[in-house]
């Protein structure tokens, strides 16, 4: 009697386990799609576009500041001879310190550059990637998902196991976003 209770109980818990398993509901997403579609992203993209040139024309200043230096400072050393040996080697000197200070700042310079488009980024981007994470668990509770794969390239789609049969939702999250509605290609179906 304990035999056939204890079979009945395992039996129990197995389909249990099934019909749970079977209702939930995988879905997948393509946020490579959602933010080219926003409006937001197409402008916190112009204004890191416009920072970087900003930066790049500083830099290609002193660059030119520099290289009009070096060519001052080769045309002074064609002047050499020996009745000015002394005074143009001293100025020749000084040049090079000038233009030794003149590399470090524009090193200086690119490095600085890349920390504020690089600190630019995040704090404009951060924001955006919170509201599209937050707008996708909203779609996918709504929808009663369990899981949700994007399969968008910029994720390395490695939280892809298989496409065949889940909900793309990437529409959804558009339109809740209110974003343009463009749908991106499908993606294939991997293992």
């Amino acid at each position: 009697m304990n035999l056939i209770k204890v079979f009945f109980m395992a039996a129990g818990l197995t389909l249990t386990a099934n019909a749970a398993h079977a209702q939930q509901k995988i879905g997948h997403v393509n946020s490579d799609d959602i933010f080219a579609s926003m409006s937001e992203v197409k402008t916190v993209t112009a204004t890191i576009d416009n920072l970087t040139k900003t930066k790049q024309t500083e830099i290609e200043k002193l660059i030119g500041e520099y290289q009009t230096k070096l060519k001052a400072a080769q045309d002074k050393e064609k002047t050499l001879s020996e009745a000015n040996k002394e005074a143009v080697t001293k100025e020749l000197i000084a040049a090079q310190t000038e233009l030794q200070t003149l590399g470090k700042k524009i090193e200086d310079a690119r490095g600085q550059a890349a920390k504020e488009i690089s600190a630019k980024q995040t704090e404009l981007f951060t924001p955006l990637q919170q509201k599209v994470q937050n707008t996708i668990s909203a779609v996918a509770k709504e929808r009663s998902l369990s899981y949700v794969f994007d399969t968008s390239l910029g994720q390395g789609a490695n939280n892809l196991v298989y496409t065949d049969g889940s909900e793309d939702i990437t529409s959804a999250v558009k339109t809740k976003l209110g974003a343009a509605a463009t749908t991106a290609k499908p993606a294939g179906k991997s293992k």
